[in-house]
């Protein structure tokens, strides 16, 4: 089946979960109205539906093809790339002094969960040329600025971002890659790097590299790691001294070329530094963090694809009778009560997930946009606070909500030709890259969580404290145990924080880690659990306002259905934070075993 984006969903989570309509009413998007958003993501919609989900499968099937050192696209790519550029979607983000439309984050985001739904394979190119875009719109000088930035904004240019090396992997500290002064203002770049994800494609005439590399008098670590501007097509016209030595066979996005790119060959290949020297980290994680919102959105893309085929296939197929079915023959697989705890937790994920990564969204808006330092400064921490768990949380549910729809489809869904195996296939990647969600929770627990002393956390948490009391003081009985189940996840949440917080700031790293990954799921329950809780609340309101929305009393449903359901197993989780970390004693003597 085909793509159709939940576009009233989407607006509907923009507007009472990530507070869309109090930061129009603020000001903060300037002249955007409601109205507006809702053309934009109209239009979006029609355009993810009818020019890119196509793309799907021919990507899957097709991928790209490498061949004496060129990659060649799959059928139907470019000129949809084209037409995708040419409708100014590459521009949504972008800095209007360079041709952008300076639209908010969260607009963008939901049009990122529509190209990656439609086909991850396609919308993986232009999520890093936008992160791109902000690194070197924060950190180039006026002159790559000049060059760069407008076609790069258009989207008549693409960018990549060129980290991992054949011995590095996700430890940057072990780079090789080597800068080279030139004398002249630029550098020359020698060395390797795996897993460049649109490497070299066939989609335009300019690829923009930023690369990650050493100066010959830098500093061992990440503290000597400079980030070097390196075009494919030189200004004048003249090819760079890189190539594409080959492209990864893989599991899936089959149709986004992941390369190995081979710099200096003839001795260097010449590149403008971003930012100051031995500062390149910095300026990458600008682009990273980008990167890692976009990935999350992508689990979130993922999921809402195989939720819609799986059921769309649930109410075709039919097997044995449901309890309670009326007549002769055999009931719609959907009836069955297991098939729709399937489904339910499919959909309730995603929505929980899409929930969480509008919130990030729309912090990072209030970051850049807020008129005062100090409401700039938190929604800054807030952004960062959310940002792991948005990427890890969500690539994850990105997988077992396309694993569920394989159990779904049952034995069709591991045969290829129904599609199910394609979204399981390609949600695998997004757990792994952009930091493994090891790493997302490493960063949440040991970077996050102490920001302020612990107080933006804190304040996290008293906002789901908040939703909660809402519930409880509404007290409408579709909501069922959806307050108390909820009330428990934040609690587990907030012990679990404590504890942390000690392991933390009591230099006992060890601990921290050890329940970092658990840790990440309970926050991402509890405050998935309460933006779903947001959500219901705003629909319960509309209903009782005498809207006959039927989507209201389905968002209510949702919430409880998460809360009674999936929140439920936030207890275990802080066990797991607070006394998981008891294997470490043993683990040496049980993986030797």
């Amino acid at each position: 089946m085909t793509y159709r984006a939940p576009v009233d969903d989407m607006i509907f989570t923009m507007r009472h979960v990530a507070g869309l309509d109090r930061a129009l009413s603020q000001g903060l998007y300037g002249d955007l109205s409601l109205d507006l958003v809702e053309t934009i993501l109209g239009e979006a919609a029609k355009f993810a539906s009818e020019r890119i989900a196509p793309l799907n499968r021919v990507g899957d099937l097709e991928g790209a093809v490498f061949r004496d050192g060129r990659v060649t696209m799959p059928r139907g790519f470019k000129e949809a790339y084209a037409a995708w550029t040419e409708a100014g979607w590459n521009a949504l983000p972008g800095p209007v002094e360079f041709g952008g439309q300076g639209l908010p984050t969260l607009l963008n985001a939901a049009c990122v969960e529509m190209w990656n739904a439609a086909c991850m394979s396609f919308g993986l190119g232009p999520l890093l040329t936008m992160g791109g875009i902000e690194a070197l719109a924060r950190h180039g000088s006026d002159e790559l600025k000049a060059r760069y930035l407008a076609k790069l904004v258009s989207g008549e240019w693409m960018a990549t971002m060129n980290l991992t090396e054949p011995q590095a992997g996700s430890d940057l500290n072990a780079l090789r890659s080597r800068a080279e002064p030139a004398g002249d203002g630029t550098y020359r770049i020698i060395g390797q790097k795996i897993f460049i994800t649109y490497g070299e494609h066939d989609l335009v005439d300019n690829i923009v590299h930023l690369v990650l590399a050493r100066l010959p008098d830098a500093p061992p670590g990440t503290r000597g790691i400079s980030l070097f501007l390196v075009p494919k097509v030189l200004p004048d016209g003249s090819l760079n001294d890189l190539r594409c030595h080959s492209i990864e066979h893989k599991l899936g996005i089959h149709g986004s070329p992941t390369c190995t790119m081979v710099y200096g060959d003839k001795g260097g290949a010449v590149g403008w530094l971003i930012g100051e020297e031995n500062r390149g980290l910095a300026c990458m994680f600008t682009m990273m963090n980008n990167a890692r919102l976009q990935v999350g959105l992508q689990g979130v893309a993922i999921a809402e694809r195989a939720y819609q085929q799986a059921l769309a296939y649930a109410k075709e197929r039919r097997q044995g009778r449901a309890p309670g079915a009326g007549g002769d023959g055999m009931s719609p697989i959907i009836a069955h009560p297991d098939v729709q705890r399937m489904l339910m937790t499919m959909k309730a994920l995603t929505g929980a997930a899409r929930s969480i990564c509008y919130l990030t969204a729309e912090a990072i808006d209030r970051a850049h946009r807020a008129a005062d330092a100090e409401a700039g400064r938190r929604a800054h921490e807030r952004a960062s606070l959310l940002t792991p768990v948005a990427k890890a949380f969500s690539s994850d549910i990105g997988v077992e909500v396309a694993s569920l729809g394989v159990q779904v489809h049952g034995g069709m869904g591991f045969i290829e030709e129904t599609g199910a195996a394609q979204h399981l296939r390609d949600a695998r990647i997004n757990p792994i890259y952009e930091g493994t969600n090891g790493i997302q929770a490493i960063d949440l627990v040991m970077r996050k969580l102490p920001l302020s002393g612990g107080e933006t956390v804190r304040s996290q948490i008293a906002s789901m404290r908040a939703t909660l009391q809402r519930i409880v003081k509404d007290a409408t009985p579709a909501f069922g145990a959806t307050g108390a189940r909820l009330r428990d996840a934040v609690e587990s949440l907030d012990r679990a924080t404590s504890f942390m917080l000690a392991a933390v700031f009591g230099n006992r790293p060890e601990t921290a880690l050890a329940g970092a990954t658990p840790y990440l799921r309970l926050f991402a329950l509890a405050q998935g659990g309460t933006a779903l809780a947001e959500a219901a609340l705003a629909a319960n309101g509309a209903a009782k306002a005498g809207e006959g929305d039927p989507a209201h009393a389905g968002r209510i449903a949702l919430c409880r259905f998460f809360a009674e359901n999936i929140a439920s197993g936030a207890q275990g989780l802080e066990d797991a934070v607070i006394g998981g970390a008891g294997f470490l004693d043993d683990a040496t003597l049980a993986l030797a075993s």
